[in-house]
């Protein structure tokens, strides 16, 4: 997913990524700010995730939120 669509979209996603990754903190996820390499980060931090995994892990997850193309 796009960076900007991110955190264009962070504020409705983000309950979604505490479900998804329930060791990040709400001061987590407000520091995220939408942005996928901080959003990486805490996972490398909270999971012990290599940085591709991290990334990995992102991608997989934002692909849900990515606009249908017809």
């Amino acid at each position: 997913m796009n960076n900007d669509i991110l955190k264009g979209k962070w504020q409705q996603i983000k309950g979604e990524a505490k479900v998804q990754w329930g060791k990040l903190t709400d001061d987590d996820l407000d520091q995220i700010e939408g942005n996928a390499e901080k959003l990486a980060g805490k996972l490398q931090e909270r999971y012990g995730y290599a940085k591709d995994r991290a990334h990995q892990e992102i991608d997989s997850w934002t692909r849900r939120y990515e606009p249908v193309q017809r």
